[in-house]
C-alpha cells in the first residue's frame, strides 16, 4: 500500500496572524475550523467514576474537588472565546493561552506556580493518512486540561483503563494521568515509524527486484518530507520529557518520576529509529539513480558489443562497395559466397570472444 502524502505534514505558508500582535493576544492559527467547542469531562477517584460531554464549557467548573481528578478534554481550537473562558477560570498565564491554540509552537514544557503547561504532537492515523495535531496540557493539582485541534486521538486506551478501573490510574494523582496521556502519543509513534520503515523496505525490494516507475522519485520525495515532519515532533519531545524527568516540583509526585524515566527511554529510541530511516531514505534516491545507471550500462553495453561485431563487417562492406572500375575478387565466381563466409565467420568469433570474456 502506498504511503499518502499526509495533507497536515505538508509546508505550510508561513502565517501572518500574529504579526505585530500584542504578547497574549489569542489568535487561532490552525487550518481546522471545527466550528465549535467540544468538551469531554472525566472526574474520577479510586471508589468513582463520572463522565459527560457538552459545548460549553462552563461546564466543567462545577467539577472542583480535592478528593476527585478531573479530566477535561476540549475539541476544538478556533472557538477562542469559549477556551478563552476556561483559561480565566483556572487563572492561566495570558502567554499561555496564546500558545494553546498556536498550532505553530514546538513542543515544549513551562513551570508555573499552580501549574504546568506542555505542548505536544499527536501523530496518528486517520482515513489512511497521518495526522499531525497540535496538543496542549494544563497539569494542576487535582485537574488535568487537554486542548486539541478536532476530533479524534490517541488517548481511548487511557479512557478505557479510567472506565474498567483497570491498572493503577484511578489511585493516582493527575500527574499519573499526565504520564499516561504521553505514554499514548509516545507509543503512537512506535506504529507511524513502523509504517515508515515497511514502506522503506517496499521501496528497497522494487528497487532491487522489480523495474522502478516513473513515480518511484515522487515517493521517495513523500518519504523525506514525512520523516522531516515526523522528526520535527518528536526531537522537541525528547527535550520535554527529559525536563520533566529532572523538574523539581509539587506537581510530580517522586512516584511518577519512574515512569516518566521509561517514557524518556521510549523518545530516545523513537529518536534513533526516526534518525536510521532518516538516512536510510536518503540512500533510496541514490539507490534508484545507482539502478537506473546500472541499467543504462547495461544497454550501453550491448550497444557497444553490436557496434564491435559490425564494425569489421561494416569495413568489409566497405571496401567491397567501392566504385573502382577493377577489383579482382568482383570476378571471381564464388566471392559472393566466399565474402558471406568470410563475414560469418568474423561475426562467429567474435561473439566466441566475448563470450569467453564473459561480456556476453
Amino acid at each position: 500500500m502506498a504511503l499518502k502524502r499526509p495533507k497536515s505534514l505538508l509546508r505550510r505558508p508561513k502565517n501572518t496572524k500574529t504579526v505585530n500582535q500584542i504578547p497574549g493576544t489569542m489568535t487561532y492559527v490552525g487550518t481546522k475550523d471545527s466550528g465549535e467547542t467540544k468538551l469531554d469531562v472525566i472526574d474520577y477517584n479510586l471508589q468513582q467514576y463520572e463522565r459527560f460531554t457538552s459545548t460549553s464549557t462552563e461546564d466543567a467548573f462545577k467539577f472542583v474537588d480535592e478528593e476527585r481528578i478531573t479530566w477535561f478534554n476540549i475539541d476544538g481550537l478556533s472557538n477562542v472565546k469559549e477556551i478563552e473562558k476556561l483559561g480565566e477560570y483556572y487563572e492561566l498565564h495570558p502567554l499561555v493561552m496564546e500558545d494553546i491554540v498556536n498550532t505553530g509552537q514546538r513542543p515544549k514544557v513551562e513551570e508555573y506556580e499552580d501549574y504546568l503547561f506542555i505542548v505536544a504532537k499527536m501523530l496518528y492515523y486517520k482515513n489512511g493518512s497521518i495526522e499531525n495535531e497540535h496538543i496542549s496540557m494544563i497539569v494542576g493539582k487535582n485537574y488535568l486540561l487537554t486542548f486539541q485541534e478536532s476530533d479524534g486521538d490517541v488517548f481511548d486506551p487511557v479512557r478505557e483503563r479510567l472506565e474498567t478501573g483497570k491498572g493503577r490510574i484511578r489511585g493516582r494523582s493527575a500527574d499519573y494521568l499526565m504520564f499516561a496521556l504521553l505514554d499514548s502519543i509516545i507509543d503512537n509513534y512506535f506504529l507511524v515509524i513502523d509504517d515508515i520503515s515497511d514502506r522503506i523496505e517496499e521501496m528497497e525490494a522494487s528497487l532491487f527486484i522489480n523495474k522502478p516507475n516513473d513515480n518511484v522519485t515522487q515517493e521517495i520525495q513523500d518519504l523525506k518530507q514525512t520523516i522531516l515532519r515526523i522528526r520535527r515532533s518528536v526531537f522537541p519531545l525528547r527535550e520535554v520529557v527529559s525536563r520533566l524527568e529532572k523538574m523539581d516540583t509539587r506537581l510530580i509526585e517522586d512516584s511518577t518520576i519512574n515512569y516518566i524515566r521509561d517514557l524518556h527511554d521510549h523518545i530516545i529510541q523513537i529518536s534513533e529509529h526516526i534518525d536510521i530511516y532518516r538516512e536510510m531514505i536518503w540512500g533510496l534516491m541514490d539507490l534508484y539513480m545507482t539502478t537506473i545507471s546500472n541499467k543504462m550500462n547495461e544497454v550501453m553495453k550491448v550497444l557497444t558489443i553490436m557496434a564491435s561485431i559490425f564494425i569489421p563487417l561494416t569495413f568489409i562492406a566497405g571496401i567491397y562497395g567501392m566504385n573502382f572500375e577493377y577489383i579482382p575478387e568482383l570476378q571471381w565466381k564464388y566471392s559472393y559466397f566466399v565474402l558471406w563466409g568470410v563475414m560469418i565467420i568474423i561475426f562467429l568469433l567474435m561473439l566466441y570472444y566475448f563470450k569467453r570474456k564473459k561480456w556476453l
